[in-house]
């Protein structure tokens, strides 16, 4: 896939955007290049990148995470020369919070980003609550778009149903990934699936983050 320097990764709560942010970093990684990723995430403390830093460490992934990620303390302590780290890295790959909430923080990064180039990548789940049409999609984008300053650059299809989905389950949510792009304008970059499911044509991915409930 062709993507830019820096890969900015944002979509709803529990789309799957944190999964595709590790599974692209580690994608890179093993492609050879010198890869960081930074959890942006300051709004969900139960999903994020900075809980997989001996994963990352293992693949040679350079983490960048918030100052009080895995404390005890939950405050927003953002120290990132997104600059420096653009500088020193082949790809950087960004985990934003969910929602338009978490992408307030990736706004304050927006001139930086841009001048180094940027592809912004919105992740749909056809089966997620509150955002199974593409009109409400695109709403919750515009939002993302409007706080962050950046435009989306494509979308990624993660639709799913945790453990119980099926590769029948992920072909039929293409047509509804295809839909939200082109109401977005902007490509349909690929569609994910966990790689036992065998999906053809699907970027294949491990699933690292599960709901308590599914472990």
């Amino acid at each position: 896939m062709h993507l830019k320097k820096a890969v900015a990764v944002t979509g709803h709560y529990g789309s799957g955007k944190t999964n595709i942010a590790v599974n692209l970093a580690l994608h890179f990684a093993a492609a050879g290049e010198n890869v960081c990723i930074v959890d942006l995430d300051i709004v969900n403390p139960y999903f994020r990148t900075a809980d997989f830093g001996e994963l990352f460490g293992s693949a040679g992934v350079e983490l960048a995470a918030p100052k009080y990620a895995n404390t005890n303390l939950d405050i927003p302590a953002l120290t990132f020369d997104i600059g420096a780290l653009l500088d020193r890295h082949d790809r950087v790959l960004i985990d934003v919070g969910g929602d338009d909430a978490g992408a307030v923080a990736l706004g304050q990064y927006s001139d930086t980003l841009r001048s180094h180039g940027c592809d912004m990548l919105y992740v749909v789940n056809k089966y997620r609550f509150l955002t199974r049409t593409p009109a409400e999609n695109l709403e919750l984008l515009h939002d993302i778009e409007r706080v962050s300053g950046l435009k989306a650059t494509g979308i990624v299809n993660c639709s799913n149903l945790g453990a119980e989905t099926t590769a029948r389950d992920v072909l039929e949510s293409v047509p509804f990934a295809e839909e939200c792009a082109a109401a977005a304008g902007v490509p349909l970059i690929f569609t994910a699936a966990e790689g036992s499911l065998g999906v053809e044509g699907a970027f294949p991915v491990k699933v690292y983050i599960r709901p308590f409930w599914e472990e």
